[in-house]
């Protein structure tokens, strides 16, 4: 590995940890960076989730004032979470290379939509809260087992597992968004951590790419925490579609 592919590692890992504080879709920055480099797809997916893990325990302590009387839902919602990203992170492991290799497209393809309508997705659930009334303190019903495969989801791959449970948490949960951003980034968190750990115990994982990562991520989890509410979205959001849509070109070219 060279300085310069060390550096862009390190910064891809910084605006992934800030993305996933605020928006949710840092994979679509850090994945193609790594498959540029010529990180086989299995080992870059691995080493990237387990690199993001410090940063995603970051933004989840960055936003800890939001989650104040949150304790019950956030626990209730956790075991979805935990459950949901270790049977993902099994998929990964089981399913051969070669079935990762034929997926990703599609699931990168499904986070670059979901970012690319996300202002409608905030907007639809910012309209939800204002008529929402009588939901009980946990959420509807159908939350647990939403929260459940999108753990899942994330534990396989994850691109955009932020937008995807801001989705279910803001239509199923009668909270405020940021509040709701608190458990998204614990719940992401805990969908990384056990499908890090999983992968440190039984797959291959590029320890360098990983630290560079993780280092970049705790910075950028702060930075998202502090000052990344302030960021241009538009500009962020056109950003994370560029790079994602490199990646798919370059999964299809193969």
């Amino acid at each position: 590995m060279t300085p310069l592919e060390a550096t862009a590692i390190l910064l891809a890992g910084l605006a992934a940890g800030t993305i996933n504080t605020v928006v949710g879709s840092g994979t679509l920055i850090t994945f193609p960076t790594l498959l540029a480099f010529g990180v086989p797809p299995v080992t870059a997916n691995v080493s990237n989730t387990v690199g993001l893990v410090p940063g995603s325990v970051s933004g989840a302590v960055g936003y800890r004032r939001e989650l104040d009387g949150q304790r019950s839902r956030v626990l209730r919602l956790s075991v979805a979470s935990l459950v949901g990203g270790l049977a993902g992170a099994l998929l990964l492991l089981v399913l051969p290379e070669g079935a990762f290799a034929a997926i990703v497209p599609a699931l990168i393809l499904l986070g670059l939509v979901l970012v690319v309508f996300q202002p409608r997705i905030s907007a639809w659930v910012a309209a939800r809260h204002e008529v929402t009334g009588g939901m009980p303190h946990h959420g509807a019903w159908w939350v647990w087992p939403a929260v459940l495969l999108t753990g899942v989801y994330g534990g396989y791959f994850g691109a955009a597992q932020g937008v995807l449970l801001m989705a279910v948490l803001g239509i199923g949960v009668d909270e405020t968004l940021q509040r709701l951003n608190a458990v998204k980034n614990v719940l992401a968190a805990i969908v990384n951590g056990v499908a890090g750990l999983l992968f440190i115990l039984v797959a291959h994982v590029d320890w360098k790419v990983a630290a560079l990562i993780g280092v970049g991520s705790v910075i950028g989890g702060q930075v998202g925490a502090t000052v990344g509410r302030r960021l241009p979205q538009p500009v962020l959001r056109a950003f994370i579609v560029l790079v994602g849509a490199v990646a798919l070109a370059a999964f299809l070219l193969n």
